[in-house]
């Protein structure tokens, strides 16, 4: 066991972690993008309140809500852990620092993107998922769901919040074009054949997927969806 628990505490174990729980979540932003995505279908709500209700109420969803969220609270502790750890490994600083000769900016602010990824996330959290799961969503809509596209609708109204979502996206954007790729990478899913599909396919998802989401609260506040 001891060995097990040193395996997963080296460099190479906290970047199995973040590979892992990364490809977890990627896999989640594709489930709530395709929920959220239901307000385009414009009828109050209605569509999007019952994904909404099938996922608070399925106990698969709200079983592997708790895997979620380990997922999520091992990613952000290790990717801390090793940005810690790398700056730890280089405590003096080159006079002539040239990183863009071996890597791209968004590749060295993961750090940086991450924790405004956070701060996104304790604001999204604390406006959604506790009212949905734990205070209780106010009003129901026509076929007697708890309105959280209402909730959504007040929300948006916002511009600041707005300017939040969208820049949090953003981030999430270039967070993703590093670590969709690396994930595969770290796991040893590396092949000549298959590697330039996964960067290519990596590259999309992490312009298309964020690019939903910021578009979803800046069409609300702009009265286009209602």
């Amino acid at each position: 066991m001891a060995s097990f628990g040193n395996a997963f505490s080296s460099s190479i174990g906290k970047k199995l972690i973040m590979g892992i729980t990364g490809l977890f979540l990627i896999s989640f932003l594709v489930v709530h993008c395709f929920i959220n995505s239901l307000i385009i279908v414009n009828d109050g709500g209605l569509t999007f309140n019952m994904g909404a209700h099938f996922m608070g109420t399925n106990w698969i969803i709200r079983a592997m809500e708790v895997v979620l969220f380990a997922g999520l609270l091992a990613h952000i502790v290790q990717g801390f852990r090793l940005v810690f750890q790398n700056r730890a490994a280089r405590p003096e600083r080159y006079a002539v620092n040239n990183g863009a000769a071996n890597s791209k900016w968004y590749s060295r602010s993961m750090g940086l993107l991450g924790t405004l990824l956070l701060i996104f996330l304790i604001v999204h959290i604390s406006k959604f998922w506790v009212m949905s799961r734990f205070t209780g969503i106010p009003t129901v809509d026509a076929n007697g769901n708890h309105d959280l596209f209402a909730v959504m609708v007040e929300t948006f109204k916002n511009p600041w919040l707005v300017l939040l979502y969208v820049l949090a996206m953003v981030s999430l954007a270039y967070h993703l074009l590093h670590g969709f790729s690396s994930a595969f990478q770290t796991l040893g899913w590396n092949h000549k054949k298959y590697t330039p599909l996964i960067k290519g396919f990596g590259f999309w998802f992490s312009i298309i997927i964020p690019l939903i989401f910021a578009l979803m609260p800046i069409v609300m506040y702009l009265g286009y969806i209602k």
